[in-house]
């Protein structure tokens, strides 16, 4: 099941910080990680953090934006310690790996990091499926990257067993996901049910409740079947006020 289970790191800007990320993978079983962007990773910072999971430094897969990262992916996690109008539905690890019990089936899945600094913006919480959150002290809640990824590979590799592990109907990949997303921004201001001006403010409402809703892959050729012909009843009726 770990097999399964990638870790994400969004334009990381320490070496040192993605060396640490992987010898707490290799502590805990996770052998993949994707990089968007970020540091050098043949720096020898970074290969003297991961001491003995330099296989996994080498091994990293860089990608040019966080939608291709998770393009493959079934079930996609942000982390954020930020709480906000768009940051709501946040889960603590040991709720994250209960829910991924009921709902991995033999999906991947993404656990998304972002950067040291500031994490991941709005846009790129948009893109992952859930939330998730590590609690910690109101007077100092920042925690250093590689201790934020060892914590929840930890709880992931504790809790995610075959045994706990419930068939289940396969989730649509996030590239699914964002195709349908795509199509319905198009159709939404075609028939001018979005603003113009700033589509991507309800798009963020919408992603959200589908996103709650756990859609396959037949589930969102309905959807974008039901965009088609929105688009086709828009056109048609154009076509006959045409004088």
């Amino acid at each position: 099941m770990l097999d399964r289970i990638c870790i994400v790191l969004v334009e990381p800007q320490t070496p040192g910080n993605v060396g640490m990320v992987c010898r707490a993978m290799k502590n805990m079983g996770l052998r993949h990680l994707r990089l968007v962007k970020g540091c050098r990773t043949d720096h020898s910072e970074a290969r003297r953090f991961a001491v003995s999971a330099r296989d996994l430094l080498d091994g990293a897969v860089r990608f040019e934006s966080l939608e291709d990262a998770l393009a493959d992916i079934e079930i996609s996690v942000a982390t954020t310690r930020r709480i906000g109008k768009y940051r709501q539905e946040t889960m603590e690890p040991a709720e994250l790996v209960a829910k991924l019990g009921e709902k991995m089936g033999s999906g991947r899945v993404a656990l998304v990091f972002g950067r040291e600094d500031n994490g991941l913006s709005t846009d790129e919480l948009a893109l992952c499926r859930w939330q998730a959150t590590i609690p910690t002290s109101d007077e100092y809640g920042s925690l250093n990257l590689g201790q934020a990824v060892l914590l929840f590979c930890y709880e992931v590799s504790r809790g995610v067993m075959p045994g706990a592990m419930i068939p289940t109907r396969e989730m649509a990949s996030t590239g699914e996901m964002e195709d349908l997303y795509n199509h319905m921004e198009k159709t939404l201001l075609e028939i001018g049910f979005l603003d113009a001006a700033n589509p991507k403010h309800l798009m963020r409402t919408i992603r959200r409740i589908l996103a709650r809703a756990e859609l396959d892959s037949r589930e969102i050729s309905v959807l974008r079947g039901m965009m088609s012909q929105m688009e086709w009843a828009t056109d048609s009726s154009k076509r006959r006020e045409l004088p």
